[in-house]
């Protein structure tokens, strides 16, 4: 009761899935330990590309689709702090979201730019209201990174930079939207559905731009862009589809084709659902409530890139939730101070 009246802006009704989607399949199951704590996942015209929240090297891991083998690997000399999620352009560049922070006590958080030609770039963000955890990046048509934050309470933030990227200097960020989404009943992950289903594990964005995707523990959302837009895009309704009896499902791609994958820790499948982008439509389920600062133009790539729930808690859910907080989330490992 407490925590609803905190949240008044958050609406909208459950999501079904939409007719006609295609279940999840299993496309293959990762064997390689490296591949233990899998958190972010994108698609290439000929493989697939995967990156782990742990580890003291930037490290991106390139998968044979027939047999999840590990086939390259594209590091670069930084340690990161906590990598939660990957994006791919087009020219192949890679770009690493190390945006983790259970605990809530980064300064800043981070970006890793991957070039196909072997250079990498480090970009710092900052938060304007404190800091936050997040395992989702959207990446722009325009080349500008997006965040959505993941909250205990299922309130998640839509971020991108106010300025373009700077290698000498943090970037502020500013807070354009809230993604509020309704618990489901789908099975899976690490926590019960009512939870689960409202953390914001991972994104994705089609390869041409005209579909967004967000994924919680249990469900993926998809969602029309208009004019490449992704914060309006995330104004809209969802298609949901059910993504069941995922371990701790936090990764999410699309494949040229059109193809979503979804993937989880502790070396489960690597699944795919057929025709995704073509069966988005119009769904209820999913709202967004976007500040001033959201009807802003978005500047120009030149601009930007550079050179180079509203949820429904009982009275044990307070008690579930401050668990959580006092855990760091579900993770089971000690993130190392900063």
């Amino acid at each position: 009761m407490l925590l609803l009246a905190a949240c008044p802006a958050l609406s909208g009704g459950q999501a079904a899935g939409q007719p006609g989607t295609a279940d999840p399949r299993v496309r293959c199951t990762p064997r390689d330990e490296r591949l233990t704590e899998l958190s972010g996942l994108a698609a290439g015209p000929r493989h697939w590309f995967a990156v782990g929240d742990g580890g003291s090297v930037v490290r991106v891991y390139e998968l044979d689709p027939r047999d999840c083998s590990v086939v390259d690997v594209r590091s670069a000399d930084v340690d990161p702090y906590d990598v939660e999620d990957l994006a791919r352009q087009a020219d192949g560049t890679l770009w690493l979201a190390d945006t983790g922070d259970n605990s809530s006590r980064r300064d800043t958080v981070a970006v890793h730019v991957l070039e196909p030609s072997g250079a990498a770039e480090l970009y710092r963000l900052k938060y304007p209201d404190g800091p936050r955890d997040a395992e989702a990046l959207l990446l722009g048509r325009d080349g500008v990174p997006h965040l959505v934050t993941k909250h205990p309470l299922g309130e998640a933030g839509i971020y991108r930079p106010v300025a373009p990227l700077d290698s000498r200097e943090p970037v502020e960020l500013e807070r354009v939207g809230t993604l509020s989404l309704e618990p489901t009943d789908t099975p899976g992950g690490p926590l019960p559905a009512s939870f689960g289903s409202v953390l914001v594990t991972g994104g994705a964005v089609a390869p041409r731009h005209e579909v967004v995707a967000v994924r919680t523990y249990t469900d993926a959302y998809l969602y029309p862009v208009p004019n490449g837009d992704v914060v309006e895009a995330l104004r809209g309704e969802p298609v949901r589809v059910p993504l069941p009896n995922e371990p701790q499902g936090e990764a999410i791609a699309f494949e040229p084709d059109g193809d979503l994958l979804t993937a989880s820790e502790k070396l489960a499948p690597v699944r795919g659902v057929e025709n995704a982008v073509s069966s988005v439509a119009a769904r209820p389920g999913a709202t967004v409530t976007t500040t001033s600062s959201a009807d802003r133009p978005v500047s120009s790539p030149e601009r930007w890139f550079p050179p180079t729930r509203r949820v429904l808690l009982g009275l044990g859910g307070v008690v579930v939730v401050t668990s959580l907080l006092l855990l760091g989330g579900v993770r089971r490992r000690a993130r190392r101070r900063r």
